[in-house]
């Protein structure tokens, strides 16, 4: 594969920059020389955006940023104009919502709609780069049954609901109408990245992903006498933000591309975490036998149906056309781990 080669003539829009995926997108493009148009959702909280103004500062790319609403038709007009690429990133990643349809699907499926309208009426955008997640590929991996757990892009989630799983539903939703929309217009391409669970270093201060969250719930003790061992895809958070830029600057990339550095599963990433942590005994370390895990998942805040898809599935991944096409090459997950559990740990002390 040619060494990529990054268009620096002209700008790009990056929605939702202080997420965790989106500040390693906006440090290589800014790293690169590349000038960024970043939305937020107030830009006059100046403290919330200060680590991407130090990035710029000594970079030799350029940010300016916008005020955008992803349900407010029109709020991405003023930050795409003149852009060529278009990466969307903005989306919510929670799982503990009082009401799914307004928390998840509608900010997904609604806001990728309206950014996706914009780009076909502004001119100059001829590619569309938007984060999915392999949440959009399966919902239980007891669908992957039948093939022996495979996992590539063709893959779609057919067990997520509003009721089961809404946050990947709402991924599934928010893709599917985005290739929609691809179909109904020539001007632009679009190209989706669909990453596991992302983990590794954020580059604020205060990360609030529900990554960390993740890791947090594995090495703070609440799991220490055991874990569902739930079946999973994992990568770092500076390969999916690769993948991305690959994604915009390489002509022939086309379609979905599963952004996973391997499989594993609850457990396995609780032991891998425990030799980083300040106090290894509290890490989860151990699988609770599916059916106990199964009678508790709600003590867990789990539903059951999940825990009981899930556990005892593994995955098989297919990355080649990532590797192949994009170019990725995938990190040490346990060096990612470790950076991930000491910026934590330094946060709390």
């Amino acid at each position: 594969m040619n060494p990529l080669q990054i268009d620096t003539t002209e700008p790009v829009l990056v929605t939702g920059a202080t997420g965790y995926v989106a500040g390693w997108i906006i440090k290589d493009l800014l790293e690169a020389g590349v000038t960024v148009h970043a939305t937020v959702r107030d830009a006059s909280k100046t403290a919330r955006l200060a680590h991407l103004t130090a990035i710029a500062d000594r970079s030799p790319g350029q940010i300016r940023f916008f005020d955008a609403d992803l349900l407010t038709e029109g709020a991405f007009d003023e930050a795409m104009q003149g852009t060529r690429v278009v990466y969307h990133t903005a989306s919510p990643f929670v799982r503990d919502v009082s009401d799914p349809q307004k928390d998840l699907v509608d900010p997904a499926v609604q806001g990728t709609t309206n950014v996706l309208r914009t780009a076909s009426r502004t001119p100059t955008v001829r590619r569309v780069v938007l984060t999915s997640s392999v949440a959009a590929m399966y919902g239980d991996a007891v669908e992957l049954s039948a093939t022996g757990g495979r996992l590539d892009e063709s893959c779609w989630n057919a067990t997520s609901s509003l009721t089961h799983e809404p946050y990947p539903y709402s991924k599934t939703l928010a893709e599917r109408a985005a290739w929609d929309q691809a179909k109904e217009q020539d001007q632009w391409e679009l190209v989706t990245v669909n990453p596991g669970l992302v983990v590794g270093p954020a580059l604020n201060d205060q990360p609030t992903s529900e990554s960390f969250a993740i890791v947090q719930q594995l090495a703070g003790g609440r799991g220490r006498f055991g874990v569902p061992n739930l079946a999973m895809t994992v990568v770092d958070v500076r390969d999916v933000a690769a993948a991305h830029i690959a994604a915009a600057y390489t002509p022939e990339a086309h379609g979905r591309y599963l952004v996973a550095a391997e499989a594993t599963d609850l457990v396995d990433l609780g032991r891998r975490l425990q030799p980083h942590a300040t106090r290894p005994r509290l890490v989860a370390t151990r699988a609770l036998p599916k059916q106990l895990a199964v009678l508790v998942a709600p003590l867990a805040g789990m539903d059951r149906a999940y825990v009981r898809d899930n556990v005892g599935h593994p995955l098989q991944l297919a990355t080649t056309r990532t590797r192949d096409e994009l170019g990725v090459t995938y990190r040490s997950i346990d060096a990612s781990l470790g950076e991930m559990l000491a910026q934590l740990q330094g946060a709390r002390s």
